[in-house]
């Protein structure tokens, strides 16, 4: 793969109050890659995704997606810049009241000024890319957590981003059902060539569907491994990181 960086983390730190939760982050993600965040309970994976995406302000460093900082664009800049990525929240966050096809709308509703008939167009497309066009009138409620996990993706693709966010997504599914959500993203990979940046600790996971990964540690609030899973496994030098790439579950 290219070097060709969409999303460039420099230096950044962050922290709660005084605890200091990562410190000095500095990696890139090249376009069209799948990149896997990855660690320990604690060791801030969901933090680091949460200033990726802009929720949170570092209190050091930068984050460039593509060549405009997050970080200090305002205004319509910043609208437009967070319109290039989509994200699924651990749990999918879908709206219970509303029905898949209602849920994947509302981002084409509030952001875009297509009419109801577009609309409802858009939501039973992107259904259908994550398998459930046969679900598109079924309330969050009457469908399954592997399912729920699909409707959040195809939400998070309703406006066409180039990059995808997805925190734990395996979390809670057995293996079978996350096996299957792993191959989705392959497949979207593939066929639409969006960028992936997953946080989890799954093993099965990391090895299926990670280009690269990056390794954080809760003990030095650091990055301590980058690179491709297979070669962390058999080439780190560290105990504590081979371990954790042979561990059995």
């Amino acid at each position: 793969m290219g070097k060709d960086p969409i999303i460039q983390v420099k230096e950044m730190s962050a922290q709660y109050g005084d605890r200091l939760v990562l410190d000095s982050l500095s990696f890139e993600v090249e376009r069209g890659e799948i990149f896997v965040i990855l660690g320990g309970s604690g060791c801030g994976k969901s933090t680091l995704l949460k200033h990726m995406i802009g929720l949170y302000r570092p209190s050091a460093g930068d984050i460039l997606i593509g060549d405009a900082s997050i970080v200090h664009t305002q205004g319509a800049r910043r609208e437009a810049l967070i319109r290039r990525f989509g994200v699924m929240y651990q749990g999918g966050a879908l709206f219970g009241s509303m029905n898949l096809m209602e849920n994947i709308g509302l981002p084409l509703e509030e952001f875009t000024e297509l009419n109801r008939e577009a609309r409802e167009m858009i939501a039973r497309l992107k259904l259908g890319l994550v398998g459930l066009a046969d679900f598109a009138g079924h309330m969050p409620s009457e469908i399954s957590g592997g399912m729920k996990k699909r409707a959040a993706i195809a939400r998070a693709m309703a406006l066409d981003p180039e990059i995808l966010f997805l925190d734990e997504p395996s979390a809670g599914l057995d293996p079978v059902t996350a096996d299957g959500l792993d191959e989705l993203i392959l497949t979207l990979s593939g066929s639409l060539g969006i960028t992936f940046v997953v946080v989890t600790h799954e093993l099965p996971s990391i090895f299926k569907i990670a280009d690269r990964v990056i390794m954080l540690d809760g003990r030095t609030k650091r990055i301590v491994a980058e690179g491709r899973p297979e070669e962390l496994r058999t080439g780190a030098t560290d105990d504590w990181i081979r371990n954790f790439f042979n561990r059995k579950s």
